[in-house]
């Protein structure tokens, strides 16, 4: 039986992961989180009410920073690791832009304590896998026509994505420098249950369900919306699965650097103008919006971000559902749980 610690566990992308593994494998888990304003433990406890008690002793929940060393007392709480999934880090992009020292010290130097603590186990009991989740938005815009792959460079264009970026490689580092067992994974637009009710969809299916106007991104002409690869977060879950548990060819990076990449991407590409329309024909509604030039109203965002799922693709995973019945499933369970769309 494995061992799994998954950082930042009560967040929303980790706790569906957590809830995956539950259900999908016989593994233990181990949730490091510092609860703050992204990390809700409401989250853990609605997912494990739907299991027996015997699945619910399979996860253990330990409070830590990361900002700060992992010491031995931690590290002791922890126990033995078979595998380390690092998803903890400050997402909010508006937020790294109000305050870019915050995500300096979450997402490089708590990437960094993790790494050093995957170092120093990794010497007495080798791990057999950690996975650093990155986001595309490293890539920077993606103009037209453009799918950025794993190895592309970086350009980032905010506080956030040039974080994530550093954090990234700083694991490539480890991989290079210390032979750590090192997968980097690009995710882009995760939504699901759950979600921070801050995020576009679930702020447009309250917007939309209280008949308010809702604000869609666009080029300065007004006329093209801002648009993304969505994926859902058990689609995402789904394909981490698939990496860990399936043998998977390591491929020589640049220089002769090793550390394989993975870009976990949603199936269909979707303007936001079309995204808000389907939420609002889910609900019955007549969708009322205002179109608002990104570049003036949101300065360090980009009105594109795209990904190249070929490489899953050609490994034999991408998501088992349509993207529209994923809309709709969120849409229907938030009207169902309306605590979790109101801020």
């Amino acid at each position: 039986m494995k061992r799994v610690l998954i950082t930042g566990g009560a967040g929303f992308i980790a706790h569906h992961l957590i809830y995956y593994l539950l259900n999908n494998t016989n593994w233990d888990i181990v949730s490091l989180d510092r609860l703050d304003y992204s990390g809700n433990l409401n989250r853990l406890d609605n997912i494990l009410s739907k299991l027996e008690n015997t699945e619910k002793s399979r996860v253990k929940v330990v409070y830590h920073d990361l900002k700060s060393e992992i010491n031995p007392w931690i590290i002791k709480e922890i126990g033995q690791i078979d595998i380390i999934l690092h998803l903890a880090a400050g997402s909010h992009v508006d937020r790294s832009i109000d305050y870019p020292m915050e995500f300096v010290l979450d997402n490089v130097v708590g990437t960094a304590n993790i790494l050093e603590y995957a170092r120093t186990i990794n010497q007495s009991n080798k791990i057999e896998r950690f996975i650093y989740f990155s986001t595309d938005e490293v890539f920077g815009p993606a103009p037209k026509g453009i799918d950025y792959k794993e190895n592309d460079r970086y350009n980032s264009t905010n506080p956030y994505s040039a974080t994530k970026a550093g954090g990234e490689e700083l694991a490539v580092a480890y991989e290079n420098t210390y032979n750590l067992p090192v997968y980097i994974t690009h995710t882009m637009n995760v939504f699901g249950e759950r979600q921070h009710p801050e995020k576009f969809i679930p702020m447009c299916i309250k917007k939309i369900r209280d008949g308010e106007s809702v604000t869609i991104h666009s080029d300065v002409t007004k006329k093209i919306p801002g648009s993304r690869h969505y994926i859902h977060a058990e689609d995402v879950a789904e394909a981490i699965h698939f990496i860990l548990t399936n043998k998977l060819e390591d491929e020589i990076d640049f220089g002769g650097a090793k550390c394989p990449k993975f870009n976990i991407v949603g199936s269909e590409e979707l303007d936001n103008l079309e995204l808000a329309k389907i939420i609002a024909d889910s609900q019955g509604k007549v969708l009322k919006y205002e179109m608002v030039d990104f570049h003036s109203s949101r300065p360090g965002h980009d009105l594109r971000y795209s990904l190249s799922g070929e490489k899953m693709k050609k490994l034999g995973w991408q998501p088992s559902i349509k993207l529209t019945e994923r809309i709709k499933q969120v849409v229907d369970w938030s009207l169902n749980n309306e605590n979790w769309i109101e801020l």
